[in-house]
């Protein structure tokens, strides 16, 4: 099993990988191409936008054909999208190949949840959910650092040549060590996918945690957006210190999400998200105030430290609540998910590039308001009762 739970976190890590060995070499992307970095930060964008629309189509094939033939496709379609993002000559190139990247990076994000909740009853999967964050939370630690060497040593485009030899690990690893969860379902009708997605919104648990979790998952795009400005352009740090900083947020994010795992054995998910929501936005309102006052470095680092650290207990809880009443349609429950998780961070991922007057201000504000509206959501139109676990 411990194998399993492995290849679930390189999947898992796919979406982390790819977008933070990345930051530390926007700048030199950006001269590279001789263009602004917000156009260079489109990149980012459209890999959200990528992972958004794509996760939708994954969740009825996987329903479908089983989990591991759109594995199988997404895995190969990502080696090719990387293999052409180390090749390009110009921006614009580059921002369409981020996004045929990330349409095969979301196939592991999306099956892999899947194949938890096919697994794991739901208060499992919360257990499961930390300790795969455990793994996918050395990427936002390992990445920076390590993009930032290759960077330094062989230029930006290595970046990419290493994550096509990634994908091609993953596809070997699933091929022989990864075993069907789910048996292909030859009456599962394509037609039914609307209504099924309709059945689904229509759980209030899977849409209040899905919408909250969502918009504190889009607050951290907006400072992974935003930070190589903040902390390289701002503050003065150079990319190797911004790798440092950004890997410190990762390490808060795995202690948190282990500390999850302990506390969920005594408490439940649910009981344990009533008390991460209100943090999460008073981190939000750290930052509003470090934004208005161009506050100093220590007050930057410390809001988003508390913000990152809240979400590892957050997602894993918030999933595993989500899902738990899909078992039935756990594909596409949680590509749904993912879609609107991403779609949301796309949003506001692209609304921190626009707004970009060269100051810390469109970071922190978009921090702020995805933290205290996701509270918002949580407390005002959340379940009253637990949910109920299921098989």
């Amino acid at each position: 099993m411990n194998i399993i739970i492995l290849i679930l976190g390189l999947l898992t890590a796919f979406g982390p990988l790819s977008i933070d060995m990345y930051l530390p070499a926007l700048p030199e992307i950006a001269s590279d191409f001789n263009v602004g970095l917000s156009s260079v930060q489109l990149s980012l964008a459209s890999f959200l936008v990528g992972i958004a629309l794509g996760q939708i189509f994954y969740g009825p094939l996987t329903d479908r054909f089983g989990r591991k033939k759109p594995l199988y496709f997404g895995l190969t379609l990502y080696a090719i999208a990387s293999f052409m993002c180390a090749s390009t000559q110009d921006v614009d190139s580059l921002i369409l190949f981020r996004f045929i990247q990330a349409l095969g990076s979301c196939a592991g994000m999306v099956i892999s949840r899947a194949i938890v909740r096919d697994l794991y009853r739901p208060h499992e999967c919360a257990k499961i959910f930390s300790l795969l964050m455990l793994i996918m939370g050395l990427a936002p630690i390992l990445a920076p650092i390590f993009g930032g060497m290759l960077t330094a040593a062989f230029g930006w485009r290595s970046i990419f040549w290493v994550l096509t030899s990634i994908s091609v690990v993953a596809l070997i690893a699933v091929h022989f060590f990864l075993k069907e969860t789910h048996m292909p379902h030859e009456k599962y009708e394509f037609k039914n996918i609307f209504k099924n997605y309709l059945s689904i919104l229509g759980d209030r648990e899977f849409t209040t945690h899905t919408l909250a979790m969502a918009l504190v998952y889009a607050g951290m795009f907006a400072y992974i957006t935003g930070s190589a400005f903040v902390f390289i352009s701002h503050y003065g740090l150079t990319p190797n210190q911004y790798s440092w900083v950004f890997g410190i947020n990762a390490f808060g994010l795995i202690l948190f999400s282990q500390v999850n795992g302990r506390l969920l054995r005594k408490s439940t998910p649910q009981s344990l998200l009533k008390y991460v929501y209100p943090s999460v936005a008073l981190s939000g309102v750290l930052l509003l105030i470090v934004g208005i006052f161009n506050g100093p470095l220590w007050a930057m680092c410390l809001g988003l430290f508390l913000y990152i650290l809240n979400m590892g207990m957050i997602s894993p809880n918030a999933a595993a609540s989500a899902l738990a009443k899909q078992k039935k349609h756990a594909g596409s429950a949680s590509a749904l998910m993912g879609t609107i998780q991403f779609t949301v961070s796309a949003l506001i991922s692209s609304s921190v590039s626009h707004f970009h007057d060269g100051t810390i201000r469109p970071m922190c504000y978009m921090m702020f308001f995805c933290g205290v509206l996701a509270y918002i959501i949580y407390k005002f139109f959340g379940p009253p009762l637990p949910v109920a676990v299921t098989n």
